[in-house]
């Protein structure tokens, strides 16, 4: 029997909060990679982590506004927690749009990165508790509405490199450099 990509294993029942854990923990990767080029000064691993995490961002903030977001504003009592979701995906939206214009020369590509990082990080810990609370007690079918956010996550990701084989290339790159650097003393 063929192995399963690692796109084709995520596509197994997961309901929508594990759909938008899982991608919380991918995203949480890639900013902890990014700050390993960082600290190694590699330029080109840099651009390429940060331009996977602004794809998987869009991504991720897109099917939770069109699917997510509407069915539980519908089902509970979550609009101040999704008005202030709506505000923060506002702003993660703007610094992405900023990382796509820079690149790592840019004096401000590494704080624009870091700020990003922190507004999702502080995003991800309120929809979590607050949100993924109201979820649990709303009147929702979260795996129905899994499937149909893992549907629209697919068509979304049509066409752009898979995250995983950026996070894979950045394990692959910092073994090589320990390896090196072992060798070289």
């Amino acid at each position: 029997m063929p192995r399963q990509s690692p796109s084709a294993r995520r596509t197994k029942r997961m309901d929508a909060l594990e759909v938008l854990r899982t991608d919380h923990a991918t995203v949480k990767k890639l900013f902890k990679q990014f700050e390993k080029q960082k600290k190694s000064e590699d330029a080109e691993g840099m651009l390429e982590t940060v331009r996977a995490a602004c794809g998987a961002l869009r991504v991720h903030a897109q099917m939770e506004e069109e699917i997510f977001y509407p069915a539980l504003r519908e089902a509970g009592d979550a609009d101040d927690a999704l008005d202030e979701a709506n505000v923060e995906h506002a702003h993660v939206k703007e610094l992405v749009e900023q990382l796509d214009g820079i690149g790592t020369g840019d004096d401000l590509f590494a704080a624009r990165v870091k700020v990003l990082s922190e507004y999702v990080q502080h995003h991800v810990e309120e929809e979590e508790s607050t949100i993924f609370s109201k979820a649990r007690k709303a009147d929702l079918d979260l795996e129905a509405l899994g499937e149909q956010m893992m549907a629209r996550k697919t068509e979304l990701e049509a066409g752009q490199p898979p995250v995983d084989a950026v996070l894979l290339a950045g394990r692959a790159q910092s073994t090589q450099r320990r390896n090196g650097q072992r060798a070289t003393r």
